[in-house]
Formats: structure tokens, sequence, C-alpha cells
């Protein structure tokens, strides 16, 4: 029994720990921070039913993931790229809309986020790409190779970044990330980040002037805004979006030294969130016990970590941070034992994306970043989401089975 057991689960005991500490979490502050929507639906276990079933077909889908050896992973990239570009183009103009943005296509009985399945689609790619032109004189890519990814990126990035700007310049730090490992030279690196400068200096600019209107609606107006967007034509939908960036810039300010000059009610997220911190202490209010989830609109995802912290304090808070550093320091000893580039690029990039999305979330979360909207990686409630960042463990996960297959003969050869 305990060997078809450990049959099920293999690759990396690491990797699976952080992976089912996470997914426990995951289920007991969901319960928790998902009060709101038990109380609209009438319902106190549908909501966490229906996240636990989620967890477990991601489980699932991790298991199958894992037992796909890596060289395959190659033959579905043109496949995922197609994917990716039609689904965005989709979304795009036939979407579903949550928060003013077309994000979701419904598809019956669920939803699907086309920006999740871009986002590791990327990735892969890029893996590809960099593995594909190491110098034979490992002296590091070739410098034809940043061009060819950015062909292939720079459209994808603009089209998720259309409807969801902090999800682009996520993959976009990713995908220049994984191109500093591949040995891109440095000096086309540092060209490319003076042009996201200059372009994310003009773009605020134009965000500004395009936003004024924005900033003086509530949120009746916006949603009546939408539906105007809607109806006037491309233009419209291409800039519909430029007044919310430019008001979480513009609202994210440095707290006042008077905590009476605090304006809640403009800052009502970020103002909850850091009640919720400020009220858990070192050992936290205890599972269950949370009040601000009552009053964050995204408790149970943008803003899960807030509740961790309330509910668990700072303990629970450094454990949650910890299992996201051990997840990225055995994705790359995993990658350092890879023979080959493809797995071991794909590997850090997969786990860069997990990290760094969680990263930006935290950060949210402690007030030291706009809000973005990102959710935890495998903690917060999501369908796509979290169906697909099961999707990257397993990738992780099947690479670490080579790599330890790799290890073992190299042992009895040296025998």
């Amino acid at each position: 029994m305990n060997k078809k057991i450990g049959n099920l689960f293999k690759g990396d005991k690491g990797i699976w720990m952080v992976f089912f500490f996470l997914c426990l979490i995951s289920l007991i502050e969901v319960f928790s921070a998902s009060s709101t929507l038990s109380f609209k639906s009438h319902n106190y276990m549908g909501p966490i039913i229906y996240h636990a079933g989620t967890i477990l077909f991601g489980i699932v889908i991790t298991i199958v993931t894992l037992n796909i050896p890596c060289r395959y992973f190659k033959l579905t990239t043109p496949i995922f790229l197609f994917l990716s570009y039609a689904t965005l183009l989709w979304v795009l103009f036939f979407g579903e809309s949550i928060n003013g943005a077309n994000r979701v296509i419904q598809l019956p009985g669920f939803t699907f986020q086309p920006s999740e399945l871009a986002k590791g689609t990327m990735v892969l790619a890029t893996a590809q790409i960099l593995s594909a032109m190491q110098l034979e004189d490992d002296s590091g890519a070739d410098p034809k190779a940043m061009k060819y990814i950015l062909w292939l990126a720079l459209p994808m990035i603009m089209l998720i970044g259309l409807e969801n700007l902090s999800t682009a310049m996520l993959l976009f730090a990713v995908i220049f990330a994984m191109m500093f490992i591949g040995r891109v030279p440095l000096k086309q690196l540092g060209k490319v980040v003076g042009v996201v400068v200059l372009m994310g200096a003009l773009a605020f600019g134009i965000g500004t002037l395009a936003g004024d209107d924005a900033a003086k609606t509530d949120a009746t107006e916006q949603t009546t805004a939408n539906v105007q967007h809607k109806e006037e034509g491309f233009v419209a939908k291409i800039f519909h979006r430029f007044g919310t960036w430019r008001n979480r810039l513009v609202n994210h300010q440095p707290r006042p030294e008077n905590p009476k000059d605090y304006k809640v009610r403009e800052n009502f997220q970020v103002a909850h969130s850091n009640f919720a911190i400020a009220s858990s202490g070192i050992f936290g209010k205890g599972p269950g016990n949370s009040v601000e989830r009552d009053y964050l609109p995204q408790a149970f995802s943008d803003f899960i970590f807030s509740i961790i912290i309330e509910e668990m304090g700072l303990i629970g808070a450094i454990a949650v941070v910890f299992l996201y550093i051990i997840l990225l320091f055995r994705s790359a000893r995993i990658s350092g034992r890879c023979e080959n580039n493809f797995p071991a690029f794909l590997v850090m990039g997969l786990a860069l994306l997990l990290v760094t999305q969680a990263a930006i979330n935290m950060m949210v979360a402690v007030g030291i970043g706009p809000v973005t909207g990102q959710p935890l990686p495998l903690v917060s409630k999501g369908g796509t989401s979290t169906l697909v960042s099961c999707a990257y463990i397993g990738a992780i996960l099947s690479v670490s089975r080579s790599a330890k297959r790799n290890d073992l003969a190299k042992e009895t050869a040296n025998a």
C-alpha cells in the first residue's frame, strides 16, 4: 500500500511538502474568508465544498502532469501558443466582465481565464528558445534569442495588459528574469529596461489624461461607463482601463503621520487589510476568528494573506512566506541537477512565476504596493488560477523525476 502511494506521489518530496501545506492553508483560510459568500448564497458549506473540489481536481492535474516526460512539453508549445492567442483575442471582445475588465470566458459550469494559460505558455516557449539558442562555446545565449522571445511575448503581454495590467507586468518580469538566467547579453537586457521605463512613463502620462473622468466616478457610475465603453467601439475598449490604473497608483500613498488624516473610504480595501494585520499579534486570533473578512471585498482571494495574518499572526505569515522560499530554492536545486537546458529553464521560469506572484500579493496585503488583483498562488480561492498553478507544480515535479534518474545513473556509473 505504501509503495503504491509512493508511486503516485513521485518527484521531489520538498515540492510535494510545500504543495500540500499550501493546499491545507488554502482550505482553512478560504473556509474562514468566504463568510460573505456564504451569507449571500445562504449556503454555509457551498463555497468551501466548491473550493475543496477544485483543489482535489488540481491534485489530479498535478499527478497527471508529473507523469508526462519533460520532452513532451516541447511538443505542446505550438498548441498552447495558438490556444493562448485565440482565447486572449476572444476574451478581449466577447469575454465576461470581472471588476470592470473582460478577463474570463464563460463555459458551461465554469469560467476560464485565458491569461493564466498564457503565462505558463510563454514560460514554456521562452525556456524552449533559450535552450535551443545556447552557444556551443558555453558563453551564453545567441543575441538573436531575445528577438525571438520578444516577437512571441510582446503581443501576448499587450493582449493581457489591455484588461489585466498587473498580470502582463508579472509575465514580463518573469520572462526578463528567465532571459537573465539564460545568459542573454546584458547589453540587450539593459536596452529592454530603458525602453520599458520610457514606455511606462509615457503610458502613465496618457493614463493620467484619459483617467480624469474615471477618478470622479463611484462604483455604480464606473459600471455604467464600462457598458458605454463596450458600445463606443474599438478605441474605448483599448483605453477604458486607464482610469482604474491611474487611480490605483495615485491612491497608493504613504500613510499619514496623523491617523486621523487617513481616509478609509478612499482606501477601503487597503485600510481594512491594515486593520486585519494590526489586530493580529504574534499568534493571531485563531482560524475562523477573523473580523475583517466581513469587510474586505476579496478576503478569500486578493487579500487572503491579510486574513492569514489576522488569524495565524506573525508566525503564520512567516510560515507562508517560508513555504514559497522553499519552493523557489528546491526548484533551483532541481534546475541545477538537470543535464539539459530546457527543463532547467522551464523549472526556474515556473517557480519564478509562482513565487513572484505570491510576493506581489503579499506586498499588496501589507501595503507595500498598489492594489493589483493578483491572487496568492495555491492559496486564494479560484478556478483557472488554482488548476493552472497545480499544473505548474506537476511540471516541476516531472522535471525533478528525470533529474533524480540522472543522479541515480551517475551514481551507478561511478560505483
